[in-house]
């Protein structure tokens, strides 16, 4: 007899695939103030598998709520992120790289496509994918087919992006509870929770920052990279509030993206006025 899920589909959910070791996206996934479990994808990915509570108690869109995220994420790191999310109408993916604009798809349910073509042959040439035997993979998920639904889609893409390093855990499979998701994750090796951390983790994490290759990009150094960085998160930031309150519903995840990235940002800026280098 089928269950209420069965019904329904999946509860909504989502993954964040980041091409960075683990150790490199601890300390700007703090920024997003968000709960989430953090392990390896692969020998240069790694996954952030959020708590949901944005979508599961405010009951915000997940699509808008993640690509805000991997916004956020991007432009405050010098490396990708891929957004997977999915709810009981909906599958699809959103890629976000520096300034530039997200590119993503979308599937309903039952894994037809309502995305654009185009958006594919982007997606390919941002994540570095070959040009012909991997875009004709995923032109393959822009077209229809009765056998594979939105979870189907999901998995095939990740089957794709095998072939650039990401390697997710099989118990972190699109589709699961977000609760289920997040169990999974803890038990990986090297797995680590995120959240805000208290005075003490964060000196513990700025030091340990410091000697990596994102040193020169955080506030505390007071460098030139810093301080590029932060006026370009206060230019960007700005904008994605803008437009995120104009959205009668759904900017939600934009307009937080902003605030984080405007905070971030003038805390940077702050810090280099005064701190300043001797």
């Amino acid at each position: 007899m089928p269950t209420e899920a069965d019904r329904t589909g999946p509860a909504p959910g989502a993954l964040l695939l980041c091409r960075a070791v683990p150790g490199a996206v601890a300390p700007v996934a703090h920024l997003l103030r968000e709960r989430m479990q953090l392990t390896r994808a692969g020998d240069e990915w790694s996954v952030l598998v959020p708590e949901g509570g944005p979508w599961r108690d405010a009951g915000e869109p997940v699509d808008r709520v993640v690509t805000g995220w991997a916004t956020a994420l991007a432009v405050g790191a010098p490396w990708p992120v891929l957004a997977l999310w999915w709810d009981a109408d909906h599958a699809g993916f959103a890629l976000a790289s520096g300034f530039r604009r997200p590119v993503g798809f979308v599937w309903l349910a039952s894994g037809v496509p309502v995305g654009e073509e185009e958006a594919m042959r982007t997606f390919a040439a941002r994540v570095g994918l070959d040009p012909v035997l991997d875009l004709q993979a995923l032109d393959q998920l822009t077209k229809a087919d009765s056998a594979a639904d939105a979870r189907a889609r999901l998995r095939g893409l990740l089957a794709v992006l095998a072939r650039v390093g990401v390697s997710l855990p099989p118990e972190l499979a699109p589709g699961e509870p977000a609760d289920r998701l997040r169990e999974a994750a803890a038990l990986q090796p090297g797995s680590l929770p995120v959240a805000w951390p208290g005075r003490r983790e964060a000196v513990a994490e700025r030091d340990t920052v410091d000697h990596s290759r994102l040193g020169p990009w955080m506030p505390w150094t007071g460098g030139p990279r810093a301080r590029a960085l932060a006026l370009a998160q206060v230019a960007a930031g700005l904008p994605l509030i803008a437009w995120g309150l104009r959205r009668p519903s759904g900017g939600w995840g934009w307009a937080t993206a902003g605030a984080l990235l405007l905070a971030h940002g003038a805390l940077g800026l702050a810090y280099d006025v005064t701190h300043p280098r001797d």
